[in-house]
């Protein structure tokens, strides 16, 4: 379908599909733009989310500059049109490194995440155009258990070092992903939870500048730990958000946003009744909305809009079945055609699964964004 064949308004758009909202994409962008701001912080918006140009230019306030991207197929896609000064934040594997070497030579600045010697010798011995150096941020683990150096291991300097004694690198900074922000409730564990995130990071920040090893770049980020950040947290030089571009009811559930920050649902139609299971059965399966959520949340997974007493209490790859918390369900209510709309759990993995994004003002529809995929 062309943009000249734009559906007119929410209600015609087919479905399954997603729909998202351009004036809460517009209100979350500028309130996380004025969260950094005020704190004197850089924001670094991570582009995961939508990885779209357009929801880029609105994260990046129209300047084209300081994402985070998670695949190559993502720093090439946004390098292609017209982005600088960006970071790839997954650290590199041996197999990237030529596809990185393009992109380092292209751009003004392309940084890159790394969290061992090992990894940093294949970048050492990768060279670069003349006048060129790699730009390397190190990965830290500030207790999520994912990728990084250890933020208490005396690791933290050698594997700097490592990139510090390199004559075609230059040393960046420091960079974790707060991940156990997800495990919090409410705005005062968050906070809490930042600060504490936040005193591990400057702890390696200020061991490095011991070993004599400058930090350019200190980062953290999430977006739970950035839509609520402790008063420390200004001691950073960078934020990378990047779900609160959408919001999704995980953020709900965990403090960050309300439901009326979520910018992204699901639009479904019902096309069968089920009254021996008391079940509406929806054209949304696991392929349009995915199963996230269900372990952490049950039934509550997916919000139903307007519907406090109806759940989405199965998926299969094409079909949705809904039913209610309580009592019987009407069918009149519901009709064959009947449209609903989905809150997901995860924006970002929900978003994954589709190839144009149905952008609406009101109920208008005003766009359509086709986000890049591939890794």
């Amino acid at each position: 379908m062309s943009d000249a064949a734009l559906p007119a308004t929410v209600a015609d758009v087919p479905t399954p599909c997603l729909l998202v909202d351009i004036d809460k994409i517009k209100r979350n962008c500028q309130r996380m733009l004025d969260t950094a701001r005020n704190m004197g912080v850089q924001l670094r918006p991570h582009v995961k989310t939508h990885k779209t140009i357009e929801g880029a230019d609105i994260a990046t306030a129209g300047t084209r500059r300081k994402i985070v991207v998670s695949t190559l197929n993502e720093a090439e896609f946004f390098a292609a049109n017209g982005y600088d000064d960006i970071l790839y934040g997954f650290p590199i594997s041996k197999e990237k490194i030529p596809r990185c070497q393009r992109l380092a030579n292209q751009l003004s600045e392309f940084h890159i995440l790394y969290d061992s010697a090992e990894a940093m010798q294949w970048v050492q011995d990768a060279p670069l155009n003349p006048g060129k150096q790699w730009s390397v941020i190190l990965k830290i683990d500030t207790g999520y258990g994912r990728a990084g150096v250890l933020w208490d291991s005396d690791d933290v300097v050698t594997v700097a070092k490592a990139a510090v004694d390199a004559d075609n690198v230059r040393f960046r900074g420091i960079y974790a992903h707060c991940g156990g922000s997800y495990d919090c409730k409410g705005v005062e564990e968050l906070k809490e939870f930042g600060a504490i995130n936040t005193d591990r990071v400057t702890t390696v920040r200020d061991k490095l500048q011991s070993a004599g090893i400058a930090c350019e770049i200190v980062g953290t980020g999430s977006t739970p730990s950035c839509s609520h950040p402790a008063d420390n947290m200004a001691a950073l030089t960078e934020f990378h958000p990047g779900t609160y571009f959408f919001y999704d009811n995980e953020q709900v559930r965990i403090g960050a946003c309300t439901l009326d920050d979520v910018a992204l649902r699901v639009a479904t139609r019902v096309i069968s009744h089920k009254p021996s299971k008391k079940q509406l059965v929806t054209n949304c399966g696991h392929t349009a909305l995915s199963y996230c959520g269900q372990k952490e949340a049950g039934d509550e997974f997916c919000v139903v809009q307007g519907h406090p007493n109806l759940r989405l209490v199965r998926l299969c790859q094409e079909h949705g079945m809904i039913q209610p918390v309580t009592g019987d369900i009407d069918f009149d209510d519901h009709p064959l055609g009947t449209m609903l709309y989905l809150y997901p759990y995860q924006s970002c993995v929900t978003a994954a699964h589709h190839p144009v994004y149905y952008v609406h003002s009101g109920e208008k529809i005003v766009g359509m964004w086709r986000p890049t995929r591939g890794w």
